[in-house]
C-alpha cells in the first residue's frame, strides 16, 4: 500500500465531522518520527540509483531552512500557508523531475516522493481554519537544482524542520 495513502487514511480516521482535526498525526509524535525516517530512507535510496542523470530543466525548489525565533513568532495559519506554498513548489519540482527521468530507479524514488509530498499537500490543504481555504499563488524563496538529489534533500529538510515543528506547535492545541 502507497505510504501516501496510509498518511491520508490514518488523517481522515482521525477527524473530527465538519472540522479538520489532525489530532493522531499531531499527538503522536511517533507518526511524524516515522514520516522522517521515510524521508530520509528514500533520500538514501536514491542516493544509491546508479547514475543518475543530471536534469537538463533545472527544477525550482523551495528553500526551507528557516529560523526557529522566527517561525515561534508565527501564526499556525500563517506556518501552515508557508509549508503549503513549500510543498506546492516541490511537488512541482517532482512533477518537472519525473518528465525528465527515465532510469528505473530515479522514476521509482520520484514516484514515492510524489506520493508522500502531494499526501502531506492535501493533508494540510484539509485542515478548516479561520483564515479560510488555501489559496495557491505564494512566491516561497527558492533555488534552482539540476541534481536529482536536492530534491530529496529538500523534502527531508521540510519534513524534519518546518513541518515537524508546526506539528509539535498544533499538538500543544490539540493535545491536551
Amino acid at each position: 500500500s502507497p505510504p501516501g495513502l496510509l498518511l491520508l487514511t490514518s488523517f481522515l480516521l482521525h477527524m473530527e465531522e465538519g472540522r479538520a482535526s489532525p489530532t493522531r498525526l499531531v499527538c503522536d509524535n511517533r507518526l511524524i518520527q516515522k514520516y522522517i525516517g521515510e524521508a530520509k530512507d528514500m533520500e538514501k535510496r536514491v542516493g544509491q540509483c546508479q547514475a543518475l542523470p543530471t536534469l537538463s530543466c533545472p527544477m525550482v525548489l523551495p528553500l526551507v531552512d528557516f529560523s526557529l525565533q522566527q517561525w515561534k513568532s508565527k501564526s499556525n495559519e500563517t506556518k501552515r500557508q508557508e509549508i503549503l506554498c513549500d510543498l506546492a513548489l516541490l511537488v512541482g519540482a517532482v512533477v518537472g523531475a519525473q518528465s525528465q527521468v527515465t532510469q528505473e530507479c530515479g522514476a521509482r524514488q520520484l514516484s514515492q516522493l510524489y506520493q508522500h509530498a502531494n499526501s502531506f499537500l492535501l493533508l494540510l490543504q484539509t485542515f478548516s481554519w479561520e483564515a479560510g481555504p488555501w489559496e495557491p499563488g505564494c512566491s516561497p524563496r527558492s533555488t534552482e537544482q539540476t541534481h536529482l538529489t536536492s530534491i530529496f534533500l529538500t523534502y527531508r529538510q521540510l519534513v524534519q524542520g518546518k513541518l515537524r515543528f508546526f506539528f509539535h506547535d498544533l499538538a500543544k492545541d490539540l493535545c491536551r
